[in-house]
């Protein structure tokens, strides 16, 4: 059975596309999948049960790039198609069966829920992924294996408006850390894409020498995603490594502003979220906004108070927020 998986090229959409490729794997264990995506999110398809190939899809102009691989899977008999990108590809091959995200999707559902809504699956299968053993050596190499719980940070983002205050997460770190703390004296493992490192630093270097774990800019997503699984919590922006935190099914605390957590919340049973009080119109809807020229976050009104609330309410314990919050 050949499958042709065609997903975005966005870390965070693709991350939340692997619920579908998981339900194929299990239900057709014998398939062998081709996955089309980014070249960001690729690493995170490498280990996925009998696959066969992973097809990058490089942007061109005129959209050549839906032409070539076109040219490439034309030739091919399709058992399934599933194209979460809506393509003219996946209309002009040959398939049995085809699943296209089209206009009849309901766009107001979590991308979860419309990527279940494509292939009709009642409940959503949740993202999941499937760390190699080589992305897993390595990962344990950058984490370290010097025991104990890990408190994993994800202090940066795509876009500066919805990073939140680095002193807030310098102050959270240090609170959930503190010998009362949630994970007295865990160790900090502080993640970061390239060229989002500087506001990592700053949290990575708050932190005793002796407990930082540096995975700022160290690793692709799938390496990432391969050290996520070692840790016992993850806090951070709205995301890809977010999303990648609850797909590995470590508990995640996804931190909301101008973003839209009924789309993009993280998903999972042991995922929550917390968001300013303000929504994305709210924090966006004043004379000169311009996405372009955000160089400071949209964020502040989202206080630490807040967030250990939440953390608190997540853990199921009457007394976390109290501890949480630093003696002043």
């Amino acid at each position: 059975m050949n499958v042709l998986f065609i997903t975005s090229s966005r870390l965070g959409d693709a991350v939340l596309s692997t619920g579908l490729l998981d339900h194929i794997t299990r239900t057709h264990p014998e398939a062998r999948i081709t996955v089309v995506c980014g070249g960001l999110p690729a690493p995170l398809f490498e280990g996925v049960p009998g696959l066969g190939e992973i097809i990058v899809l490089k942007k061109k102009s005129f959209n050549r790039h839906w032409v070539s691989l076109w040219k490439r899977v034309a030739g091919r008999k399709w058992d399934i198609v599933v194209d979460l990108r809506n393509s003219a590809v996946s209309r002009l091959i040959r398939a049995k069966k085809i699943y296209v995200h089209n206009a009849r999707i309901d766009r107001s559902l979590h991308k979860v829920e419309q990527n279940a809504a494509v292939m009709k699956l009642i409940p959503p299968p949740p993202p999941r992924l499937w760390p190699t053993d080589a992305q897993m050596k390595v990962a344990k190499e950058l984490m370290g294996e010097s025991g104990g719980p890990v408190l994993a940070v994800g202090p940066t983002a795509n876009w500066p408006g919805k990073m939140w205050p680095v002193e807030n997460f310098i102050e959270l770190v240090a609170a959930i850390t503190a010998r009362d703390g949630i994970l007295p004296h865990a160790r900090v493992a502080v993640f970061a894409a390239p060229e989002e490192e500087s506001a990592a630093r700053r949290v990575l270097q708050s932190v005793p020498a002796e407990r930082q774990i540096n995975m700022i800019a160290e690793c692709d997503p799938g390496t990432a995603s391969a050290a996520l699984t070692l840790c016992d919590l993850y806090i951070g922006n709205d995301s890809g490594l977010m999303h990648c935190a609850a797909a590995a099914s470590v508990p995640t605390l996804g931190l909301f502003g101008p973003s839209w957590p009924h789309l993009y919340r993280p998903w999972g049973e042991k995922a929550a979220y917390v968001s300013t009080p303000e929504s994305y119109d709210e924090l966006t809807d004043y004379e000169g906004y311009n996405p372009k020229k955000i160089m400071d976050s949209l964020m502040r009104s989202l206080t630490v108070e807040a967030v250990a609330q939440t953390l608190g309410e997540f853990f199921n314990c009457s007394d976390c927020p109290s501890r949480l919050l630093l003696r002043k």
